[in-house]
């Protein structure tokens, strides 16, 4: 590859919080005079090859995470199930871009890499600590000691390592665009929904918030449609911002989302800024 990469990704099956940090990681080396490019799978993805996101793009063609990547960071995105190809495609066409992230794919190894950021989720560790499909493991655990740097989400289990805990200001009506800040929620009759890796973690960060909700979780990535809120029509619903995208098209304005952002102590910006100046004198 012509310009350095740097993997975000896990070794464990399920969501880790890996997204929030490439947009993080994005939006501070752009801070720091970079171009960053980003390329991902597109999980859930119809289409084949290669696919840049825009603004128009549809969730059911892209899928959720690099559309929610695309609106935080105003950088280009490619995906593609070859990341390979997906990292070439965008290089030839933004000629600017002077480092690619990879929003996961630790395991996909025939994207060369110039770092590797290895998340963790600080709840659920590794598991019961065995391979796929005995355990949640992708690979081995021998890769902590391999990689660049180690993230913690909101629990920090590995020493050495940097917490990463998620921030929110205020929720929005996922129809009229509405925000009401946080100390000034007063919805009742909630019903909260999460079709993300850890439906837990959102659920735990409402009632840490205190709201006051049912709950219903829904297998990562799940495709919602106007059906699975039939029977909510009387309640206020809240959702992830990953979930919101796919349910806009049906919204009413009894939708609500909680956006997210990702904090991070600066040492980990400075040790990726380090890494960079390296590679560049490399």
């Amino acid at each position: 590859m012509q310009v350095p990469v740097i993997v975000i990704g896990n070794i464990t099956s399920g969501g880790t919080g890996k997204t929030p940090l490439v947009i993080h990681l994005a939006n501070e080396l752009k801070k720091n005079g970079y171009h960053p490019g980003i390329i991902s799978r597109g999980y859930g993805s119809k289409r084949n090859g290669v696919c840049e996101v825009n603004q128009k793009s549809d969730v059911q063609n892209i899928g959720d995470e690099p559309i929610l990547i695309h609106k935080h960071t105003h950088l280009p995105v490619f995906i593609a199930k070859d990341r390979v190809l997906a990292a070439k495609a965008l290089i030839k066409k933004y000629k600017k871009i002077d480092v690619i992230l990879s929003d996961d794919g630790m395991q996909h190894y025939r994207l060369k890499r110039d770092m590797e950021i290895l998340v963790i989720d600080g709840t659920r560790r590794f598991g019961n600590g065995h391979l796929l499909p005995a355990g949640p493991l992708r690979e081995s655990k021998r890769k902590v000691k391999a990689v660049d740097a180690i993230v913690c989400n909101e629990k920090k289990v590995i020493d050495g390592s940097y917490l990463m805990k998620y921030k929110s200001y205020y929720i929005i009506n996922l129809k009229t665009k509405k925000k009401i800040p946080l100390n000034k929620v007063r919805l009742n009759n909630l019903h909260a929904v999460a079709g993300i890796g850890n439906p837990d973690r959102f659920f735990n960060y409402l009632k840490a918030l205190g709201l006051v909700f049912d709950s219903s979780p829904y297998k990562d990535h799940y495709r919602f449609t106007k059906k699975d809120f039939k029977t909510m029509s009387d309640k206020n619903i809240i959702m992830t911002e990953k979930d919101a995208i796919k349910c806009e098209k049906f919204a009413r304005d009894n939708f609500w989302y909680l956006p997210v952002v990702a904090e991070i102590d600066s040492k980990f910006t400075d040790l990726i800024l380090n890494k960079m100046k390296n590679i560049a004198h490399g």
